[in-house]
Parts: structure tokens; sequence; C-alpha cells
């Protein structure tokens, strides 16, 4: 099983494109295409004309694993780092993209199986979430996944109502949650303890049905589409046993490198305070 964080993400894209999907290089961070956004924020930036229906490619599903910074605006997870394990300004996000071609159902049964089979994660782990008025994404959930109707929770606000900004391609969306165990502190999705450590998101599944063209108007998408995204620092840390993005493979690399840097200089600086 994929441990390295460098694994883990060949491991995501090789699964995808052995269903049918096309591996799509990361987009720059300054979006080409949006005017709207300083920085990608998202797997599905690069992809915003073609869920709309502006724009035409030769694929209708895509694989990438996008490298995003979100230090403002709608997505801001500025406020957060430093104070949580699981959060950074700059990271990748592993997504799945159909473009009019599956829905749903198969969206579920592709994420339910990467993760429970090539990933290796016990279902008893797992708990997902759902829109609250998605009654169809709960039923696929329960038929799919096995899961009783206690690990499939409803969210009534805007947590499981997915999109980019204020305006653009956005619908439902589906939530995976892994639990670290009663060893941290924390509550179930839509608890009042739910920022904790113990239950973490480590996957959304976004439903993309409408376009926000104004804050009072949204209409229908030409084509109901798929749009995931799974933080490769969050899936790495579960992976390689820890619940802390920053006790990762690659993290560390950068952490031990640093401190050396930081040790070979101060050094430096003695010896020449001596000299």
């Amino acid at each position: 099983m994929a441990k390295t964080l460098n694994e883990i993400r060949t491991t995501f894209l090789k699964y995808f494109e052995k269903n049918g999907h096309t591996i799509v290089e990361s987009s720059n961070l300054v979006p080409n295409n949006d005017p709207t956004l300083m920085f990608a924020n998202s797997g599905m930036v690069q992809f915003k004309n073609v869920f709309t229906g502006l724009e035409k490619r030769d694929y209708v599903r895509a694989t990438t694993s996008q490298k995003c910074v979100r230090a403002g605006g709608k997505h801001n997870d500025l406020e957060n780092v430093g104070y949580t394990p699981r959060h950074h300004t700059f990271f990748e996000m592993l997504g799945n993209f159909s473009f009019g071609d599956y829905f749903k159902d198969r969206a579920i049964e592709l994420a339910w199986n990467l993760v429970t089979k090539d990933f290796g994660i016990h279902k008893n782990r797992l708990y997902v979430t759902v829109f609250n008025e998605d009654d169809e994404a709960f039923n696929f959930w329960k038929k799919i996944t096995g899961l009783s109707d206690d690990r499939i929770i409803r969210i009534p606000t805007s947590d499981n109502f997915w999109s980019m900004g204020e305006t653009g391609p956005c619908g439902p969306c589906s939530e995976i949650f892994f639990d670290h165990g009663d060893k941290l502190k924390g509550g179930l999705p839509g608890t009042k303890d739910q920022d904790g450590d113990r239950y973490i998101e480590i996957w959304n599944l976004v439903f993309m049905q409408f376009e926000q063209i104004s804050k009072d108007k949204r209409i229908d998408l030409p084509k109901p589409s798929v749009d995931t995204g799974m933080g490769l620092e969050r899936i790495a840390a579960l992976l390689q046993g820890t619940h802390d993005n920053y006790k990762t493979d690659h993290f560390q690399k950068i952490i031990n490198a640093t401190a050396e840097a930081v040790k070979k200089n101060q050094i430096k600086i003695i010896f020449q305070v001596l000299e």
C-alpha cells in the first residue's frame, strides 16, 4: 500500500486513470481563466468553463493533483494555520472530475473503492455527510457502502453545499470523515465539537448541478457533473499513522532541512562573533 506522500499521489492519479480519467497537470496558482480569484483555491478552478459549458475538452473525465492557496476570500484557511495540525495556506488537492459523464452513484462508488480497497482504510473508521435535502446521495451511500443510517449524517448548512466563490458552478456535496480515535478531542460533523481533531474530513465529493449567477440567481448547469477534492497532506497523515500533517514524510524533510540550515547559520554566526 502507498505510504509516502509521493506514492499516495501516484496511487490516486493512476487509480482514476485506470478508471477512464485523463491525468491533467496542475494549473498555475494564479488562474488563467478567472479574474474573480487571486489564487487557485481548489482543483475545479481550471475546469470552471468546462462545467458551465463555455469550453470543451477532448475528455469527459479528468484527475489532477492541483496546487492550491487558501489565504483569503471565500475559502480562507489562514486563520487556522498554526492552530490545527491539518490546515495550510499552500497544499495539494487530489481530485477527480466528470463533465456530464457520470454523476452521484459512480462518484461515490469510485471514492469508496479507492479509500477502502486501494488505500486499505477500514469502513468502521469512516463516516460520510450529505446535504440534508439530498435524499438521492443518502440512498446511494447506503446502497454502495452498506453504512448504517447513523454513519451517514445529514448536514443542513452550507458546509455540505459547495461553491468556488460567490458566483460560479456549485452544488450539494458529500464529505468522507475518518475517526482518528478517542485519544483525540472532537465530535462528529454537525455537532458543536465538530472542529476538534478526532473526526477529520479527508475527501469532499461535490455534485455540480447549478451555476450561481448572482446572489439571488441560480440556474441549472448544462449537464450534472462531479468535482471532488481530497487534501493530499491529510490522506498522507492518515496512511502514515498520524493525525498531524506536519509529521508526514514530506513535511519532516522540510522541517529537518530547515532546522539543519538554521543550526549551521547559528554556528557560523558564533564563529564570526568569536573572530
